[in-house]
């Protein structure tokens, strides 16, 4: 983290909370020492998910080696040389970092998976915790329910990002997107982000004509990134950019300031639309 904190604009930590107290207010105390000015508190799992996706895929935590994963860097000569033996000859095996206050433990360690349990005793106590630890910008993030959305703003954050992060936990789990309005309805001095499936212009908008303040894209850079580097990264941050000016010129708006309910289209009770009827 503290190369990274380097960087100019860097200055956000997205953290995953130790079982401790005292493992927390270590982790936090590196974070501010590196340089990092905006702590994001993770609302992820008490326990780890059941991954049946990851399972198809071949993927572990911990990173298990095998045939199959071999043959699936042997089919991707770029990734291989550019990515991940570069990473390799240039930083060793990667670590989770974010974890704990010590370094944490490499990704094909069987302590791997330790880093992501131990958590199921949390509670708003430890919020509040954090709160009275960290002295810059607070952010929570995995905030669904409107109820803890306002529990959040009094313990003193100064943002909230809803996420169910990527579906990836809890299955049939709602969309941020849908407790948006309501949330941003009760908590509306602060700023309420959102992140969770957007990946075209089109969901940027809906999202910020609900009343979200800020809109996170995920995925599409982490693939940018895995791709092509920097370059990959600059791509896609072009592609969201141009879809995002195009669509509000379809929309005939001049500004992102004009995007409200208005701007999507909201059936009445009862009123099922037919597709013969929509256009555009």
């Amino acid at each position: 983290m503290e190369e990274v904190a380097k960087v100019e604009g860097a200055d956000w930590f997205q953290a995953y909370l130790p079982g401790t107290p005292e493992g927390i207010e270590a982790l936090l105390a590196r974070i501010q020492r590196a340089g990092f000015k905006k702590l994001v508190v993770t609302l992820d799992y008490p326990v780890p998910p059941n991954p049946d996706n990851l399972r198809r895929s071949g993927f572990s935590s911990p990173l298990e080696p095998s045939l199959r994963l071999a043959f699936d860097g042997l089919m991707r000569p770029g990734w291989l040389c550019n990515t991940f033996l570069r990473t390799l000859w240039k930083h060793g095996m990667p670590h989770f970092e974010n974890n704990h206050a010590a370094r944490g433990a490499p990704v094909i360690s069987r302590e791997a998976a330790r880093d992501f349990s131990g958590r199921r005793h949390f509670d708003w106590g430890y919020l509040d915790l954090v709160r009275r630890l960290w002295p810059d910008t607070l952010i929570v993030k995995g905030v669904l329910n409107p109820d803890d959305a306002v529990r959040a703003q009094q313990a003193g954050v100064d943002g909230i990002i809803l996420s169910n992060h990527g579906a990836r936990q809890l299955d049939c789990t709602i969309s941020p997107l849908q407790v948006l309005p309501e949330i941003k309805r009760r908590v509306s001095d602060i700023p309420i982000m959102i992140d969770s499936g957007f990946r075209r212009g089109t969901d940027v908008i809906k999202a910020l004509a609900l009343g979200a303040d800020f809109v996170f894209v995920g995925r599409p850079f982490n693939y940018a990134a895995a791709c092509a580097g920097q370059a990959g990264v600059e791509h896609v941050a072009d592609l969201l950019q141009r879809e995002v000016e195009r669509n509000m010129a379809l929309l005939g708006l001049t500004s992102l300031s004009q995007l409200d309910r208005t701007c999507l289209y909201q059936p009445t009770a009862g009123e099922v639309p037919q597709s013969k009827n929509i256009s555009g």
